[in-house]
Formats: C-alpha cells, structure tokens, sequence
C-alpha cells in the first residue's frame, strides 16, 4: 500500500511537472511568435505615416497572441482536470481493492474457524458418547451440544446463503402478516434452550407486522447471537418488545465492552468486524449485522445502536404495525 502511494505521488508529480514544462515552452514559442511577427510589421509598415494600418495590424498580433495563451492555459487545465479526476479514480479504487480483499481475507477465516469449532465439538461429544458407557443425564447433556453446534452451522450457511442469494437478487420475501411478539419469543426460547439464564424478555403485548417471516427471524436471532456472544456469563441479555409512533420496537440490550462511536456505522458493512481476524476471541463472520440492516430496510424499518449503561450495547429494530 504504502509502495503504492509513493509510485502514484511520484508519478503524479512527474505528470504535472511535464505539463507545467509543457506550458512554459509553448508560452515561449508564442512570444518567439510575437516578436517576429511585430518585426515583420515595424519593417513593412512605417507607424509614422500609416499609423491607423500599423496599430490596427499591431492590435491583431496582440490579439492572436492572447488568444494562443488562452488557448494554452484551457487546453493545459483540461488535461490537468483528466489527470486528478484519474488519479483520485485509480486511487479510489485501489484503496477500496485493498479494503474489500483484507475484509474477504478476515471474513475467509472468519468461516474457517466458525465452521471448524462446531464441527470439532461435534465430533468430541460423539466421540465420547461412542467410547464410553454413559448415563441418561450425561447422553442427553453431550446430544444438546451437539444440537447447539449444529444449530450454529445452520446459521452461519443461512447467513451465506442469504448474503448471496440478497446480492443477486434470487431472493423473492414473502409478503405475509405475523406476530412479531411471539416470533421474538420463540426465538429467545430457542436461544435461552442453548444458554440457559443468559437471557431476560420483558413482559410484551403482541403487535403484528407485515413482510417475510423468516427473514425477521434471521435478524433477531443474528441480534441475539451477538449479544450473547459478547456478553458476559454472568450478565443477562434483556430483550423486549414495545410500542412507539404506530412502531413495534425491538431492543436487545448486552453488557459486553460496547461499540465505539467511530464503528458504530461502519459494524453493518459487509464483511466488517471491529480489530484483527487474528487477535480477536468473539466468534462472527461480519455477515449477521449487514443481514440484518438489509432486512430490516427491507421491511421498511429502521435500526440503532446506542450505549448501554453501564457498559455494552443496545440494538434497536423498528417496525411499522400493521
């Protein structure tokens, strides 16, 4: 990159200076121009018995003089227009190559290791159950793992599939009125099944919206996944659900280390996680958030982040009640 920038100032540099030389030298030609030509006029006019003809030809070399400078100085700034418009294109572009291939490269493994852990803790516990003579409590224990893992890699080639099948534009949602209330409920069960204790869902009325069922779900669960997965074991998850402007709310609200104001934006970027594939412990591939905002865009709804108190973070969903 930093190569890259040094080249592109350098030759950058060259291209102007070239086109400043090149200005210089034909601004010189034009007054070669000009002296010759007035010569050529002081010797075949005399200024002194035909002075209206003298200055009247004197006037024209002036002018086409000023002309050739104009020209010069507009032909030289269009060129000099097409190198920064070009420059800041190549620029830009490489930039955002750079960009796109480190985030493609984190999110690689990214999926390597979200696909490779459930599949090692799958293959412990079957391993275990297969060598040794277990009790009832102790199979059912090893089996429920399994199924949360399994679970896990369900979402995440949900998550891909979906990513893609968004991207070109495969995807036709389904337009069809549901409980947003129970479908939240539902997936809070689901979740509270694999982490018992991690979450708290508030007391909430039932509110219904309009769109794809299935999507809506996708988005909770990526928000429930993230919250508990960054919060601490012995802090809650707090999920509920309310009114506000003809709105169905959802907030998801985890103590975990929070968002810092400068990647509050940036975290529904495909692709982006907050630091280094290689130094970060919380699990993720940078899909589940960008999901998230596509669907909820989608839906015609709108969502937030906002600092939790007193540390970690608040996802807001908002939809319109039908």
């Amino acid at each position: 990159m930093r190569l890259f920038t040094t080249a592109h100032i350098l030759l950058f540099a060259y291209v102007v200076s070239a086109l400043v030389f090149w200005g210089i030298s034909l601004d010189q030609k034009s007054q070669t121009i000009y002296e010759l030509e007035y010569e050529n006029l002081k010797n075949s006019i005399d200024s002194t018995t035909q002075s209206n003809a003298y200055f009247t030809k004197l006037e024209e070399i002036r002018e086409k003089r000023s002309t050739r400078t104009k020209q010069y100085l507009g032909e030289g700034s269009t060129f000099l227009l097409v190198i920064l418009i070009g420059a800041a294109v190549v620029y830009s572009s490489f930039r955002r190559s750079v960009r796109l291939s480190r985030q493609q490269n984190n999110f690689m493994m990214a999926v390597t290791h979200e696909l490779k852990s459930p599949i090692a803790a799958m293959k412990l516990n079957l391993q275990t159950m297969a060598r040794h003579q277990l009790d009832e409590d102790k199979r059912k224990l090893l089996i429920d793992r399994c199924v949360t893992e399994s679970n896990r890699l369900n979402d995440l080639c949900n998550n891909m599939l979906l990513a893609s099948q968004m991207e070109g534009r495969q995807y036709k949602p389904a337009n069809e009125q549901f409980s947003l209330s129970d479908l939240v409920a539902n997936s809070v069960a689901d979740y509270a099944h694999s982490y018992p204790g991690r979450f708290d869902l508030q007391e909430i009325a039932d509110y219904k919206i309009t769109g794809d069922k299935t999507l809506v779900q996708m988005a909770i669960n990526n928000l429930l996944e993230n919250a508990v997965k960054y919060t601490p074991a012995d802090k809650p998850v707090t999920v509920a659900v309310e009114e506000k402007n003809n709105h169905a709310v959802l907030t998801v609200a985890d103590y975990g280390p929070g968002i810092p104001d400068a990647e509050k934006a940036k975290i529904f970027n495909k692709f982006y996680r907050i630091g280094s594939e290689e130094t970060r412990k919380a699990k993720g591939t940078g899909l589940g958030l960008y999901l998230t905002l596509k669907i909820v865009k989608q839906h015609k709804g709108k969502i937030s982040v906002k600092d939790n108190e007193p540390s970690g973070a608040v996802f807001e969903i908002c939809f319109p009640i039908s």
